[in-house]
């Protein structure tokens, strides 16, 4: 009986000893799996899933939480607990993942149950990313496509600048840069601030609304604010590194409220996000 019993006992620790290799590898990330660049997991978890495509569509939402497919690099990762942690709500996840993106210059699009739908711009990149949280909270999913920002490489000459403004009274221009909910004209702007700089000099009669409109992403309280301030940052490098007198521009900023085209696709809010001359 006593040989039995010890039998017993050393055929369970062995067979603990092969089991618990087995447990721990199931608790680690996925082999070839990483975190997305821009995100950082929730504490405790690891990588339960992973897939990544070079190129593939994904269905996401927009801000008045309409279906749109959204195109480009597609990273599909899912998380789950590891034992022994104590797991986060479903909501705990959403705004942890909300925050995150938004201390990047990021926005919420539309959030539901146990879902937000995501988006930031920078480094030239627009990406959208998808959190599900689900199992009350010992589970969530990342769906994150990334997509390059249109580039706007045409930049209007003085002439082609003078001729819409005599023809039409106005000219949308494209080329002026800033960050991403920021209003400072990044070093980019430089051919295009020199042409409107020669523009004013080549026409000493000319005085100009420099006008800043923005997509309909977002408040529009926010937007219309954010075209006020960007028009004001253009009128500021025009006079102080381009040597504009201060009496021939006046900055206005009309948001989301004049636009070219649709907002319904990234190439239309990208064309609506511009500033206008307009001939006072």
């Amino acid at each position: 009986m006593m040989k039995k019993r010890i039998l017993f006992i050393l055929g369970f620790c062995l067979f603990t000893l092969l089991v618990a290799p087995v447990l721990s590898v199931a608790q680690e990330d996925e082999p070839g799996s990483k975190d997305h660049p821009l995100l950082t997991r929730m504490p405790g978890f690891y990588i339960s899933g992973y897939e990544y495509k070079e190129f593939d569509t994904a269905d996401f939402k927009n801000d008045k939480g309409e279906d749109i497919k959204i195109e480009g690099h597609k990273y599909h990762i899912g998380y789950d607990i590891k034992e022994g942690n104590e797991a986060p709500s479903e909501l705990q996840i959403l705004r942890n993942y909300e925050n995150a993106i938004k201390e990047i210059g990021g926005l919420t699009l539309y959030e539901a149950l146990g879902e937000a739908w995501l988006k930031v711009e920078m480094g030239g990149k627009i990406t959208w990313i998808y959190v599900y949280a689900h199992s009350e909270g010992e589970s969530y999913e990342l769906e994150i496509v990334e997509k390059k920002a249109m580039a706007q490489e045409v930049v209007a000459d003085a002439k082609s600048l003078a001729r819409d403004i005599s023809s039409t009274g106005h000219v949308s221009v494209y080329g002026i840069h800033f960050d991403f909910n920021k209003a400072e004209v990044k070093p980019e702007s430089e051919l295009v601030l020199k042409e409107i700089a020669k523009l004013l000099k080549q026409n000493p009669e000319l005085k100009l609304y420099v006008v800043g409109h923005t997509d309909s992403v977002g408040e529009i309280a926010y937007n219309m604010k954010l075209s006020q301030t960007r028009a004001e940052a253009v009128v500021k490098a025009l006079v102080t590194k381009y040597g504009v007198a201060q009496n021939r521009l006046d900055s206005y900023g009309v948001g989301p409220l004049s636009p070219v085209t649709s907002n319904e696709t990234d190439e239309g809010r990208a064309l609506n996000r511009r500033v206008e001359l307009v001939k006072e």
